[in-house]
């Protein structure tokens, strides 16, 4: 193991120390909330309907444990594999108590959460019950998408929330996988527009996403003319998007992040088996034993776990997680084939990033922008000018989110308004 340097340590304390703070927050306000869901609302069915995707396997009341302006309901429904096997997903649709005022009828806002974790404690839908989880010692995770959830439905807009595979559900959870993703997040409309009693049966969609979700919408945007045609597509809000992996691997090593990087190798591992001896003949005992546990954990736990690792730590001859991937000519195929930017998306985007960005790479957001603009795509690029605050910390990638958050709304108004759709190609 490398020893850590003296700006590791300093963070690590930081790190240490706000952790402390939280979970003893969370021990005092973490009584039981609202019931949560049946263990078996979560469980598929052995075989699942017949159907197509989009389509509700099952649905229930969800009882909010948040403070939110809508009524929500808990949804599985049928999505595609990145190999188009039928699989179920779940989810929650928010009917907004907010009236639409607005032109048309009342959009939907499909959202795609940034990092949660890979354990299925961190679903959304459940999270969505409780203000915050926490089960002793350090499993700790509160649903901070709720500000952005609130952002839109008090604008009038209704919100599906998908779980993305395997997240709730049983298997891995294919993270950062923007095929997969993008599948949760398209179907997770459809499933919603099919809800008996919808508040937006047919109305026009948009697409919200930042961090993972930037890149789980990026997936959304680039497949949405093929996979869903009939949907009325009005842009996709891409933020902060880990668009090429291998980047954004890189980034990561050293960051308080850094464990994240075991919940992408779980996923290749789950939706490409072949993978699976050549990923643990890359890594080392310690790097096979990071797998495991993260694959049971919130990002808060990750974080206190593995953050500030440096990605060698864990590979079987001290090279960089992505030098390790891309060494094998398969897992370097599917690297490259998780890099966005290669299909045009058919509605605009709206793309956020900033040099301060401490976890996703500008330059690889700003690539991704330009394949786009050259494929003829409407793309926009808010460009974040914020200063570095400790680096490998996330506050930068934190803070641009919040800098951003008020001009996507701003620019998804547009598009649900009708107006010409700005472009910075």
């Amino acid at each position: 193991m490398t020893q850590a340097s003296p700006r590791q340590h300093r963070s690590r304390r930081r790190f240490g120390a706000a952790a402390a703070v939280l979970i003893a927050v969370a021990a005092l306000i973490s009584a039981p909330g609202p019931a949560a869901a049946s263990t078996d609302f979560y469980t598929p069915p052995g075989s699942l309907p017949a159907g197509k995707p989009g389509d509700l396997i099952r649905t229930e009341p969800s009882p909010l444990g948040v403070p939110l302006p809508a009524r929500a309901t808990r949804l599985m429904y049928r999505s595609t594999d990145v190999h188009g096997a039928a699989i179920a997903v779940t989810g929650t649709m928010l009917a907004p108590t907010t009236p639409w005022r607005g032109p048309g009828l009342r959009p939907l806002v499909s959202l795609a959460i940034g990092t949660h974790g890979q354990g299925d404690q961190c679903a959304p839908s459940k999270l969505l019950n409780t203000p915050v989880h926490y089960r002793p010692p350090f499993d700790l995770m509160a649903g901070y998408e709720v500000v952005a959830m609130t952002s839109l439905l008090s604008r009038g807009y209704a919100v599906v929330v998908t779980d993305y595979q395997g997240l709730g559900t049983p298997g891995a959870h294919t993270y950062l996988n923007p095929v997969a993703e993008g599948h949760a997040v398209i179907d997770a409309a459809r499933a919603a527009q099919r809800l008996p009693g919808t508040p937006t049966p047919s109305g026009p969609v948009a697409f919200w996403g930042y961090s993972q979700g930037g890149g789980a919408t990026g997936g959304a945007a680039e497949a949405a003319r093929a996979y869903a045609p009939e949907l009325d597509l009005r842009g996709s809000y891409v933020g902060a998007a880990p668009t090429d992996l291998a980047a954004l691997s890189d980034k990561l090593s050293g960051t308080v992040l850094s464990g994240v990087l075991g919940y992408y190798l779980n996923g290749l591992i789950a939706a490409y088996p072949d993978t699976a001896p050549i990923i643990r003949a890359g890594l080392n005992d310690a790097g096979k034993a990071m797998l495991q546990k993260v694959s049971g954990q919130c990002v808060v736990e990750t974080a206190l776990d593995y953050g500030f690792h440096r990605s060698g730590d864990f590979t079987a001859h001290g090279e960089s997680i992505t030098a390790m991937l891309n060494a094998n000519p398969e897992t370097r195929a599917i690297l490259a084939s998780h890099r966005l930017g290669a299909i045009s998306p058919s509605a605009p985007v709206l793309m956020s990033t900033g040099d301060n960005d401490d976890i996703v790479p500008a330059q690889a957001v700003r690539a991704t922008a330009a394949d786009w603009c050259r494929r003829g795509a409407t793309v926009q690029v808010d460009d974040i000018r914020l200063p570095s605050v400790l680096p490998g910390t996330a506050l930068g990638h934190i803070a641009n989110y919040a800098a951003a958050t008020p001009t996507a709304l701003d620019w998804l108004a547009g598009r649900f308004a009708g107006s010409p759709a700005p472009s910075t190609c």
